[in-house]
């Protein structure tokens, strides 16, 4: 592929990533993309297999930043609880960071592609596993180091960790009332401060 080619390839991506997040894969029309992208149909096409190879990218471009940032939150200097708070005060700003993608995309695209994009519905559950173990893997990590214990083993702390922090995403969204990431996040610290902190 020539570095012209790969260009435009990254511009439809970044262009059209925001709208099948927010409007989703069938609510998401060609002339939706036309009209982001000011190319033609067939440009776009030259450039992808159809529809739904163009709206995988897509997900995946927005799945990549979210993960990217994860690992930064995570990867902060300091023991297990430092990087769970780092977590948290993330999330406590969730809305603000993912108003670019048009949403949580692991939300929007989780539930839209439900019934509609077995592809697309599999990368959304594959995100959810990676980041439920990026979080598991901080977890076990804490504990082999004796910083933190756990009453439950760490994938499954994790996982209701997360669960509930895609909880309050969820009421956000449908709400957009920002107390359900902030008391939900409030409360969470609280847990960790008592249930798991040495």
């Amino acid at each position: 592929m020539s570095k012209k080619a790969e260009r435009t390839t990254a511009y439809i991506i970044e262009t059209v990533a925001p709208l099948f997040n927010k409007f989703g894969y069938v609510g998401t029309s060609m002339s939706d993309l036309t009209e982001a992208t000011g190319l033609t149909k067939g440009a776009i096409y030259g450039n992808f297999e159809n529809k739904e190879a163009l709206a995988l990218s897509a997900f995946e471009y927005n799945r990549n930043q979210l993960l990217t940032t994860i690992d930064e939150k995570l990867g902060v200097e300091g023991n297990a609880m430092d990087k769970l708070f780092s977590l948290l005060r993330f999330y406590k700003q969730y809305d603000v960071f993912t108003l670019p993608f048009g949403g949580c995309p692991i939300l929007k695209v989780g539930v839209d592609a439900q019934h509609n994009n077995s592809l697309l519905s599999a990368a959304a559950k594959e995100t959810i596993k990676e980041m439920e173990g990026k979080i598991a893997l901080v977890l076990e990590n804490g504990v082999n180091q004796s910083e933190i214990h756990l009453p439950v083993p760490p994938l499954q702390f994790a996982k209701q960790l997360f669960t509930m922090l895609q909880g309050a995403v969820a009421m956000f969204t449908m709400t957009q009332d920002r107390k359900y990431l902030m008391n939900t996040v409030a409360y969470l610290e609280q847990l960790v401060q008592k249930e798991i902190k040495k």
